[in-house]
């Protein structure tokens, strides 16, 4: 036993405990002696690696069972291995404290930084201390350009934490759907492994539906909601900016009389989308800027329903 420890890297107390548990065979007896065999170490490094994946010992006697009653154990891996690919073929990077610190602003801010390992948008290299392994680069960048727009680097992972809770009830939602028209048939009864490498496959052509399917809804909700978001700000504060921010100008020449339908009419708008516009625009521009979004607004909705007649 402690020569099979050595080879494998288990504990003699691990190996008894593998053995209680039925999921090492005993070992062949010799007069005093107990000889473990090449077979004896393949099944060590087999259940190593089945709790490297999350496997608990239970599932794994089971799964053990099934290839010593013959049926393999190389589809089940391979369904395992599917599953446990990446979802995205997004690539790591890693990122010095010094370019994290140019990306938000050129100020160094430890409590974000230990909010983003938190995280896990950022994970720390202890090989190192003064660089980080990025899992994901993308949500990295767009965490960088809201910070460029004004937001607080606390208030983007505070947002991240809401967004990630509710992005995992919907991944637990389709796994539950899938499972239920899809892959139960193959999840109650160990599979054969004819079987495991058909889920497998299926597992492959559903991979990408989960994200296709999220970001056209994403798309369609978020063009409604900003729609309704514009529409509702629009009618709560007057378009023209406060009479102190408008510059001096001399009185214009009136021109022809104006048509009574083509009146300008005093609309009430927030105060703060009246900054955001002339920010953009300028104090001289915010009316003109309003009323160009809103007629493109008014177009876009006509069009739709055109559309939707057809």
């Amino acid at each position: 036993m402690e020569d099979l420890a050595r080879h494998s890297g288990a504990t003699v107390r691990t190996i008894r405990g593998y053995q209680d548990r039925g999921l090492l065979p005993r070992p062949e007896r010799r007069g005093r002696a107990n000889v473990y065999r090449d077979t004896h170490l393949s099944r060590l490094r087999q259940i190593a690696g089945l709790l490297d994946r999350g496997y608990t010992l239970a599932s794994i006697k089971e799964l053990l069972e099934a290839w010593d009653a013959g049926r393999g154990l190389g589809g089940v891996l391979g369904l395992v291995a599917e599953v446990e690919r990446p979802w995205s073929d997004e690539e790591a990077a890693r990122v010095t404290r010094a370019e994290l610190n140019e990306k938000f602003g050129g100020t160094r801010d430890d409590a974000a930084v230990e909010d983003a390992v938190e995280l896990g948008v950022l994970v720390r290299l202890p090989e190192t201390p003064d660089e980080f392994l990025v899992p994901s680069p993308q949500e990295l960048a767009v965490a960088a350009e809201l910070h460029a727009a004004g937001v607080p680097l606390l208030a983007i992972s505070g947002h991240l934490r809401e967004l990630r809770a509710q992005v995992e009830h919907i991944a637990g939602r389709f796994l539950d759907f899938t499972t239920e028209y899809v892959f139960q048939q193959y999840l109650d009864h160990p599979p054969t492994d004819a079987e495991a490498t058909e889920a497998a496959s299926l597992v492959r052509r559903l991979r990408p539906l989960a994200q296709q399917t999220v970001d056209a809804e994403l798309a369609r909700a978020m063009r409604a909601l900003a729609t309704r978001y514009l529409r509702h700000h629009l009618g709560e504060a007057a378009i023209s900016a406060p009479a102190s921010t408008a510059p001096a100008t001399t009185a214009p020449d009136p021109g022809p009389v104006p048509d009574p339908a083509d009146a300008a009419e005093p609309v009430p708008l927030p105060a703060a989308t009246v900054r955001a516009v002339r920010e953009l625009v300028g104090a001289e521009h915010i009316a003109a800027f309003i009323a160009a979004a809103a007629e493109r607004e008014v177009r876009a909705r006509t069009m739709d329903a055109l559309a939707a007649r057809r």
